[in-house]
């Protein structure tokens, strides 16, 4: 095992996936990690030395007590499948390294070679000219022309070339060049919305990795979340509408007053 790993514990696992997700556009791959590890009551697997990936720039002092350096947190999650399918294993990374990203992604591919994870799976957005309105679509692209069967049998959108921005993406990369069969799912996100945090890409990602993974889950949460997103983004939108409105609109009653004053 890679000695940046440290496992907590050393379950049989039955077939598993990985999913790993890092920060990206629109957080989607981190709220479909998030949401999946808390919803299916996963349980700690391990972690890797986050003080290896990250150089901290600064410290915390509360009540003038300075505290020991922070690390952003690289942590692994497993779930066992009792309907028989597939056991999954998730890593969560709360940040993505200014360097040896190439290097944390073999480390995470390492737990799942450990664990003889059959095929790996990463999320991220797909920049288009969606209106925030609209239903995102999902995209697919895979590392083999097996596993491009499922981007058929689920619909997913196919676009041909395309670049996948961050270790979401370089982690199939690096999955191929150890021949390990990787997938990354891509919701629509609007490229006017990229520093928004986007739940409705993210849920339609979800409902698309549950189907494939044959697993069932609530997703009534993270559905009220979108709508609220959706119709915060609105609000949003009409206020800088209207502010635009206003700086190039000169009301007509004051050229009026104006006018009479001559």
């Amino acid at each position: 095992m890679n000695k940046l790993v440290k496992l907590y514990a050393r379950p049989k696992l039955n077939s598993p996936v990985l999913l790993a997700a890092w920060p990206g556009i629109g957080n989607v791959a981190i709220i479909v990690a998030t949401y999946l590890e808390r919803k299916l009551a996963f349980k700690k697997l391990g972690e890797i030395e986050a003080s290896y990936f990250f150089d901290p720039i600064g410290i915390v002092a509360r009540d003038n007590m300075v505290e020991a350096p922070q690390f952003p947190q690289s942590k692994f999650y497993y779930w066992r499948n009792k309907e028989g399918g597939s056991d999954i294993i998730i890593f969560i990374g709360d940040d993505q390294p200014a360097t040896k990203g190439y290097e944390l992604a073999n480390s995470v591919l390492d737990v799942g070679v450990r664990f003889m994870a059959k095929r790996v799976y990463t999320c991220a957005a797909a920049l288009t000219r969606i209106h925030h309105t609209e239903q995102p679509r999902v995209w697919g692209v895979a590392t083999s022309q097996h596993a491009t069967e499922d981007l058929k049998r689920y619909d997913l959108v196919q676009k041909g070339n395309l670049q996948i921005a961050g270790l979401n993406g370089l982690m199939l990369g690096v999955a191929k060049e150890r021949n390990i069969e990787g997938i990354c799912l891509l919701g629509e996100v609007p490229a006017y919305a990229t520093r928004i945090q986007n739940p409705m890409a993210a849920l339609a990602i979800l409902k698309v990795l549950t189907k494939i993974l044959g697993i069932e889950i609530d997703t009534a949460e993270l559905a009220q979340l979108a709508r609220e997103t959706k119709e915060g983004m609105r609000q949003a939108a009409a206020e800088a509408m209207g502010e635009y409105i206003d700086h190039f609109t000169e009301p007509i009653w004051e050229r009026e007053e104006d006018e009479d004053e001559e």
